[in-house]
Formats: structure tokens, sequence, C-alpha cells
């Protein structure tokens, strides 16, 4: 390694909570983040962050554990590029985010930040790792809640082969072709199938199921996980189908599938 690669500093994938700062939900961030971690927090100066609002959020609850470096209104929190929607990155936009990685060039830590759970899985953050290693930067991961992970563990399903899909479509007649596509994958692999929802749809979403999956095809659901009123429940379509529950729609969810 030469030299100039030791002088630099490290991509940090800092890990937040999955409460999303929600109104008599907030956990103690002991409760699910090492306080090393929250340590490291505390000291690092600049960060990449999914959004620049919840990350202040989020280190002023680390201040009040562990003094920051700096005073909050100092430390360097750059938004990562959005995505053009419904396209692929423009050609050419890697500057943007080639420019989040400047600090750590110049010898400095960057924390890498989601708006909760794990940087860079199911999240946008995965661009800028990828970038780190092109540039030599070294990556650091730091332990913190995965909400897909712990919702696989919960679910009873099969946690030796898993795929997570991220959102389905909006449109009812292609979302229940896919399902139907993912339960066919499902039962060919014995695979489990991850998949999340923005809040507000996942009644929508878990009638989607209902309706498209075959009654054997077991089901579970994981909400509001780390959460004083969080829940992990798993079943098969037509005990679902029975026993229907009405959903938060303000509280994320993971749901998963196997044939």
């Amino acid at each position: 390694m030469s030299a100039a690669a030791t002088a630099r500093g490290r991509l940090v994938l800092m890990p937040n909570t999955l409460d999303f700062g929600l109104e008599g939900e907030a956990v103690d961030l002991r409760h699910v983040i090492p306080d090393e971690v929250l340590r490291c927090a505390a000291g690092l100066q600049h960060w990449a962050a999914e959004n620049a609002k919840t990350t202040r959020a989020f280190l002023k609850r680390v201040d009040a554990l562990h003094p920051l470096s700096r005073p909050l209104q100092e430390l360097q929190i750059q938004e990562l590029p959005r995505p053009p929607k419904g396209g692929k990155p423009a050609a050419g936009d890697d500057a943007a985010w080639q420019a989040l990685l400047a600090p750590a060039l110049a010898g400095h830590d960057v924390g890498l930040i989601s708006e909760a759970g794990l940087p860079a899985v199911a999240d946008p953050g995965a661009r800028l790792v990828a970038l780190a290693h092109q540039a030599g930067i070294e990556v650091l991961p730091l332990s913190g809640p995965s909400s897909l992970l712990m919702a696989l563990a919960a679910s009873g399903l099969n946690g030796q082969s898993f795929a997570f899909v991220g959102y389905l479509p909006v449109d009812s007649g292609a979302r229940a072709a896919r399902l139907k596509e993912l339960e066919q994958l499902s039962q060919r692999f014995q695979q489990t199938q991850l998949m999340i929802e923005t809040p507000y749809r996942n009644d929508a979403l878990l009638d989607a199921l209902l309706a498209a999956l075959r009654p054997e095809t077991r089901l579970t659901l994981s909400c509001g996980l780390t959460l004083a009123r969080g829940f992990s429940c798993s079943g098969t379509v037509a005990q679902w189908r029975k026993k229907r529950p009405a959903l938060p729609d303000k509280v994320p969810a993971v749901f998963g599938l196997l044939a």
C-alpha cells in the first residue's frame, strides 16, 4: 500500500435506528447501537447522508450520550445525489458522488448514514461504497440494526436462501403479476422473497399478497422492529385471510413469502 493510500481517511458505514424519529416511538440509542459505535459517530466531522435533516436528528441524540467533537452546525453534512425518477443514473454524474469522498482523500473519515438501518443496504449509499473501493478508500462497516435481517430471522422462513426484491409495482395488475412470479421463484428454489413498501401502502400490499398468493404459501410480516409496539407474525396465506390485521400507516414493515 502506498503512503498516499495510508494517509487517506475511511468511509465509515454508520448504522441508524429504525424508528425514523417517530413521535412517541424513539428508542434508546444504546438499546440498538453499540456504545463504541456511538462514540465513533460523535467523533466524525464529515458525513454523506441520505437525508441531512434525519442525520442531524440522529446526531443530536448521539450528543446527549457522547458529546460531538464539534458543534452540530459546524459539521459537514452532504446529501447523496438524488437519482432520476424511474431512470438509471445519468452518464458522467459520478463527479457529484466522488465529491462526497473528497474529505477521505484528504485524510478525514467520512460517515455514510441512511435514514434508517444500515447504509448501502436497500439504500442508495451502495454507490458511494463502490466508488470508495475504486478510489482505494477503506470501507469500515459498523454494527447496528438491519430490518431485513431481523425480519428474516423472526420469520421462520428459509434463512439459507433468500432475496430482497425491494418495492413492488404500484399498478395493481403489474403488482399481482410480480407476486405470482416471485411465488414461482420461491417454490422453484425454496427461496424466501423479502419486500418492503412505503408505510402508507402497507395495507394495500398485504391485500395484494393475500389476493395473489396460493393458500398454502407461507407469508410473514415484521412491523416496527425495535419499537415498543413492534411485532412479527407468520402463517400461511389461508391463515392470514381468516385473521387479517390492520397495519399502521406510518411504521415501516418487511413482508416475506415462501412457497
